[in-house]
């Protein structure tokens, strides 16, 4: 959801903002209880938010394959000599606005469980709920997440290292024996085709990169074949791996990844990723897309229990509810982003930051005893 990328692609962004608003109500659909009493009035929009509105994930994730290649090794050749610094820069960046977040979702959580009982709602975090988190490893530790959806942000930055770790070790490489040039590709195309066939096939992997690599690679190598003089033959190979992995277990999110993929690579082809086309409010929204995605799952929470608690249960009104949540995530999202997103980070704040989330979990998690 966070670019990593050198200039602003309108296109890109206007993606990344449709992404945005398909989980936000992908969360509303499925976490109650005003979609339950909504539901009457739209249910076969509810009921395929609920169904496919969790595919979005899979277009964040070939997007931001899309984007570390163009970074990190834009002819594909890797461009990576320090991938300690990269990984660090990359964690800070993904953190900052993570732990701001998780603190507002302490804190909302607290507050509905006061107005309602629901199974949407967190339970008061444990400290070793919170030194998980921080730490990006809840997932892997088997720990309960305290805001929907953050496992994205755990798997994106797995994938992130994964994917800087195969970029230096062909650089090394390279450097020693020129003539390994396409070692790079190699090792992604390889990773991506045994995530495809073999570990996207398994759910024991889905805490880790290599389930969802199948998706991450394909927007790398998608880059790649759209800088190559093989444009066509590139299109082609990779479309007839998505093909093959189709036919041997056909799984939507693979159908969704390819489309996306071949969607990229074509904008790429016709020169369309920089268009002045796309409404600046669409693009605005995509930049912020990462902040938003953090911030709705707590004031979806908080504006769920108000509407149950201190309004009628009619349909109508809980479906404006819906429409509120909607806006209300998306401007709080917007705050985060200019607030903290989009700034310099400052070593005070990388220090305050994780020691208020830590003192504030602490709190509500003593005052819930």
């Amino acid at each position: 959801m966070q670019a990593d990328h050198p200039a602003r692609m309108p296109f890109i962004d206007a993606l990344k903002a449709v992404c945005c608003l398909l989980i936000v109500t992908h969360h509303l659909a499925i976490y109650g209880p005003m979609s339950d009493i909504a539901y009457p009035l739209i249910p076969t929009l509810i009921d395929w938010l609920r169904e496919y509105g969790r595919m979005a994930v899979q277009m964040f994730f070939v997007i931001a394959g899309f984007l570390v290649a163009a970074k990190f090794a834009p002819q594909g050749l890797s461009l990576v000599a320090t991938p300690i610094r990269l990984i660090h820069q990359r964690y800070l960046r993904l953190i900052m606005p993570y732990l701001a977040a998780l603190t507002l979702a302490i804190g909302c959580a607290a507050l509905a469980r006061m107005w309602i009982y629901h199974e949407s709602i967190p339970a008061a975090p444990t400290v070793s709920q919170l030194l998980t988190h921080i730490f990006l490893l809840h997932d892997l530790l088997n720990q309960d997440v305290l805001s929907a959806g953050i496992w994205y942000v755990a798997i994106d930055f797995q994938l992130f290292v994964l994917t800087i770790l195969l970029l230096w070790i062909s650089n090394q490489v390279q450097h020693q024996y020129p003539s390994l040039y396409m070692l790079s590709l190699i090792l992604i195309i390889s990773l991506t085709a045994a995530s495809l066939f073999f570990f996207n096939r398994d759910s024991y992997w889905d805490e880790t990169a290599l389930y969802f690599f199948g998706a991450y690679g394909l927007g790398i190598l998608i880059y790649w074949a759209s800088v190559s003089k093989h444009q066509v033959l590139w299109f082609t190979v990779l479309i007839a791996l998505i093909l093959a992995a189709l036919a041997i277990d056909f799984r939507s999110r693979i159908a969704v990844a390819g489309s996306v993929m071949v969607i990229l690579g074509l904008a790429r082809y016709y020169g369309i990723l920089g268009s002045n086309y796309i409404p600046g409010y669409l693009t605005y929204v995509g930049r912020a897309s990462y902040s938003i995605f953090l911030v709705h799952f707590p004031i979806s929470l908080v504006v769920n229990a108000a509407f149950f608690k201190f309004l009628p249960h009619q349909p109508v009104i809980q479906l404006f509810g819906l429409l509120v949540a909607i806006g209300a995530s998306i401007a709080a999202g917007i705050l985060l982003f200019n607030w903290l997103e989009a700034r310099p980070v400052t070593n005070r704040t990388r220090m305050l930051l994780p020691t208020g989330f830590i003192a504030c979990g602490l709190l509500i998690m003593l005052g819930n005893n």
